[in-house]
């Protein structure tokens, strides 16, 4: 068994679950998302001791993986309904900045144009300047993902640094070719 599909989850008093079938539901003050699990695993909810529990359905290889794979994703599921998640970025170039405009985020980094990405209506995104980008949600995989939509416009250059990158990201940065050559 995964020593992660294990461990119970502990559920806050202000959030509600629901099982049906294969589906569970989590609602909590900032959200609700639901998640369908394999059938080889269950999942149970304990309302007295306000814990959810994932068991195995049947012994296989695939079946360790699924169990601490939904168990991780459940308490996603919790977190995410009660707390958020957030990521940040910071841009780093002279005359690289980012804007919010509308219901789009309007990029400026070394393209001949704008870049406009539209901004999906479950993830709050805002600029505290022009050098920073906060994004937050309540769902773990959308927030990363889209952070990661971002960054893939324009990344860090290992040369100059120039570019995209989480805040706290370390760039290796190379050094050019012929120095240090005599």
């Amino acid at each position: 068994m995964s020593r992660i599909g294990k461990k119970p989850i502990p559920v806050p008093a202000n959030v509600q679950v629901t099982i049906t079938d294969r589906t569970v539901e989590v609602q909590g003050p900032l959200g609700k998302l639901s998640y369908q699990h394999r059938p080889e695993v269950a999942v149970e909810f304990d309302p007295q001791a306000r814990v959810i529990r994932v068991k195995p359905a049947v012994e296989t290889r695939w079946t360790k993986a699924y169990h601490g794979l939904t168990r991780a994703l459940i308490q996603n599921m919790v977190i995410g309904v009660t707390q958020g998640y957030e990521k940040q970025l910071e841009i780093t170039g002279v005359g690289y900045i980012a804007a919010i405009v509308g219901k789009e985020l309007h990029l400026r980094v070394g393209f001949a144009h704008e870049v406009h990405i539209p901004i999906p209506p479950d993830l709050k995104v805002t600029c505290p300047d022009q050098q920073h980008i906060r994004i937050w949600g309540i769902d773990k995989q959308r927030v990363g993902e889209f952070a990661a939509e971002i960054r893939a416009i324009r990344k860090a250059d290992p040369y100059l640094g120039k570019g995209l990158r989480y805040v706290g990201e370390v760039v290796r940065i190379k050094e050019r070719k012929g120095v240090g050559k005599k």
